[in-house]
């Protein structure tokens, strides 16, 4: 539809004084499909032409009357209404997706351009939550979106592989722990371990200066402690990476917050360099109340560094070594002020990329209305999560499908998916209150809806494999033919191509808002055009070149759906 709005802006442009990219923009989707297919609001216009709404309206009908592709122009309550020719979409949407299924969504805006995104970043000897999954498939799904609009993008787990937390765990070791416990289930006793330091540690305040110790001691590079360290991280990646490859994610870096331990005290020295470091109470920090914010603390009083030297440290070597032009961070929302803080500091330090800096927030994850806490021990393993999703879709597949040839296959698919579409589905912004019954919940506006609407366009298309001789088959309506103008779409069938010729538009409108949740509302939208087409247009037994042209555009919503679920990272079955 782009590609028409353009067409259409280029002859109005000039006589609304905007630019044809503005007018474009301004063309809305009406709700009632009777009133047109566009419709160009002219109320923004009057102040500026001098001329009252309706006026501006019949002016810009006249212009568009003389537009091929239109095959009605009408004015109503200073709004232009636009009925378009059904074959100009249909040959637009074939000729764009004829050499490949990714040209309806992309321009490939971004070529050239090379992107960093941070993302899940679980902490090592901790369990891989529920609350993780947030990060992990939303800077996933984004990392996909932004290589598909032409970025190189790199994915980089940020481990929280440092910190007191280390002083913690190893103490509550070398206290409580058991080897062969830890190796039986590395995450989930360190954990109980983890848990059990804070708990005793409400009695016995002095556990808390041993877990200084002991990190001190990790920090000065006492052997067995870097011993258990290293242990501790390999255990926990084993772990780790497990759940991702059953999410279907894969990192090109797994670089923790250790591996910036030698690059911070470069970022100290070019701060006092520069002269952005000023004392407070004892501490180094870079002054930010010009800019209404408290100060970035680089260096504590007791002369050690935290968060933001290290994001810092990270960010510079994203941008000079890793060649990033832009840096994505896709972290909760309850961080949005240290982001600011950090961005800002980079920009002082004159490193004008620092604009190209995006903090991606998003909402909590909530389990039944509660936030979840690992430090209470208060949280839901999401390995447990999928593993219930996939048993709830496998028992499903028993009793709907028993004749499937790979239940075990699609019921980790459909499960999976089940998983993450029911998270990306929100707006990012917005909290997700995690309840096994919406999650494993499958019909309605779920992940397996849009899998079973792929599979049944594949079913179709296999049952005409069977039913239609090839010769036939192989006859196609489906590229651009001046013959085709006349012909005229049944509302089911036009109402299904005009929402897959909005592709271009969701998709740009996810990647600039940094927002998979378009895509997933996009999928949903052509999910229930195609079961409306499906319902009331027959398809096989409909007359031969209704029936083939019925037949192209099954063909096209299975590929739109498949690669809209690979954008969201779910898999796409051919058969459920």
């Amino acid at each position: 539809m782009r590609t028409v709005k353009i067409e259409l802006a280029n002859k109005i442009a000039s006589t609304l004084q905007e630019t044809p990219e503005n007018c474009a923009m301004l063309m809305e989707y009406p709700p009632n499909p009777e009133l047109g297919d566009l419709a160009l609001p002219c109320f923004k216009f009057a102040k500026k032409l001098r001329k009252n709404p309706q006026q501006i309206a019949h002016d810009i009908a006249q212009l568009l009357k003389s537009a091929t592709c239109l095959e009605s122009v009408t004015v109503e309550n200073g709004y232009v209404n636009m009925k378009i020719r059904h074959s100009v979409i249909w040959n637009k949407v074939f000729e764009i997706s004829s050499t490949h299924i990714a040209n309806l969504f992309t321009r490939q805006r971004f070529l050239g351009k090379r992107v960093a995104i941070d993302y899940s970043s679980p902490n090592i000897a901790k369990p891989f939550g529920v609350g993780h999954l947030r990060s992990t498939i939303i800077g996933e799904a984004l990392l996909r979106m932004l290589k598909e609009d032409g970025f190189e993008g790199i994915g980089i787990n940020h481990l929280g592989d440092w910190g007191t937390q280390f002083g913690k765990v190893i103490a509550a070791y070398q206290k409580w722990g058991s080897e062969d416990k830890v190796k039986e289930n590395p995450i989930r006793e360190l954990f109980q371990l983890y848990v059990r330091f804070h708990q005793e540690a409400e009695q016995n305040p002095h556990l808390e200066e041993e877990a200084r110790y002991c990190f001190k001691k990790l920090e000065d590079g006492d052997e067995e402690t870097i011993r258990l360290w290293q242990w501790f991280i390999k255990e926990s990646l084993t772990g780790f990476e497990k759940t991702y490859r059953l999410l279907g994610v894969h990192f090109d870096h797994y670089l923790g917050e250790s591996f910036y331990n030698d690059k911070m005290e470069a970022v100290v020295e070019e701060l006092q360099d520069k002269h952005l470091l000023v004392e407070s109470d004892g501490a180094f920090v870079v002054d930010l109340s010009e800019w209404n914010m408290p100060p970035c603390i680089i260096r504590k009083s007791d002369g050690t560094t935290i968060y933001a030297t290290r994001d810092l440290a990270a960010a510079l070597y994203r941008h000079d070594k890793l060649h990033a032009d832009y840096l994505l961070y896709v972290v909760g929302s309850e961080q949005t002020l240290h982001f600011q803080q950090v961005f800002k500091v980079l920009d002082l330090m004159g490193r004008d990329w620092s604009s190209n800096c995006v903090h991606v927030a998003f909402g909590l994850m909530k389990f039944n209305g509660e936030k979840l806490s690992t430090r209470r021990g208060h949280v839901v393993y999401l390995e447990d999560v999928l593993e219930k999703a996939i048993q709830e879709a496998r028992s499903i597949i028993e009793s709907k499908n028993p004749n499937l040839s790979n239940p075990d296959e699609v019921a980790r698919q459909v499960g999976v998916g089940a998983v993450i579409f029911n998270d990306l589905k929100t707006y990012r912004i917005h909290d997700v209150d995690f309840r096994y019954e919406d999650v494993l919940n499958f019909d309605g506006e779920t992940g397996p809806y849009v899998q079973y609407t792929h599979a049944r366009a594949c079913s179709v298309l296999r049952k005409a494999l069977t039913t239609i001789s090839q010769e036939e088959m192989n006859s196609s309506v489906s590229v651009p033919d001046v013959a085709l103008q006349s012909f005229t779409l049944t509302p089911s069938e036009w109402s299904l191509l005009k929402q897959i010729a909005q592709a271009n538009e969701f998709f740009e409108r996810a990647v600039d808002q940094y927002d998979p949740s378009v895509i997933a509302r996009f999928a949903l939208l052509v999910s229930h055009a195609f079961n409306r087409f499906y319902h009331d247009d027959p398809i096989l037994t409909a007359p031969h070149s209704i029936r083939q042209r019925r037949l192209d555009l099954v063909r096209l919503t299975k590929h739109v759906l498949a690669h809209t679920l690979h954008l969201l990272a779910i898999e796409a079955p051919e058969a459920m």
